[in-house]
């Protein structure tokens, strides 16, 4: 096992550094060339958008990663977190140090994050609705400057139907 190098905390790879079975020698052949490669492959994998399903599997797999406290109680990779978060936290501990714990704490079971869940409650509206001026904004936003009124669905469907009778 090896410390952490700065930059592989820096790039949330510290648990890459616990697991090497190299000297614990900073500045080595090895540690450079481990730096080098993970810094180019994170870069890869983190510009643009992730087009294929492999790419969102390791975009996944390096946030896990970085932030293992944050996946324990993932169904599949919970396991293999928790042994990493022991891990971050056992070479965090500072035995010198009075009232530090010495074990992770495992974070309250909650449900899985949902973006949809999160935007919508921001929703500034979710209590009270929006007033005539916030409401009349809207409309110009998302109209643009036309100022006729959407179609109901009766004008919609008499004007399919003169189109059919056409």
């Amino acid at each position: 096992m090896s410390l952490p190098r700065r930059a592989m905390e820096q790039m949330g790879f510290s648990i890459c550094c616990l697991n090497c079975d190299a000297p614990d020698i900073a500045g080595s052949h090895r540690c450079k060339v481990c730096i080098e490669k993970h810094s180019v492959t994170r870069e890869r994998l983190t510009t643009g958008k992730a087009k294929t399903k492999a790419q969102r599997l390791a975009r996944e797999m390096t946030s896990m990663l970085a932030d293992p406290f944050s996946y324990i109680d993932d169904d599949i990779h919970g396991k293999w977190m928790l042994n990493y978060s022991e891990m971050i936290a056992e070479h965090q501990y500072n035995p010198e140090k009075t009232g530090q714990k010495r074990t992770v704490t495992r974070p309250r079971i909650s449900r899985k994050r949902s973006l949809i869940r999160e935007i919508s409650n921001k929703n500034e509206w979710l209590e009270n609705p929006p007033d005539e001026i916030q409401i009349s904004e809207m409309r110009k936003i998302l109209r643009g400057n036309e100022s006729k009124q959407p179609m109901t669905w009766d004008d919609l469907i008499s004007e399919i139907e003169e189109m059919l009778e056409e």
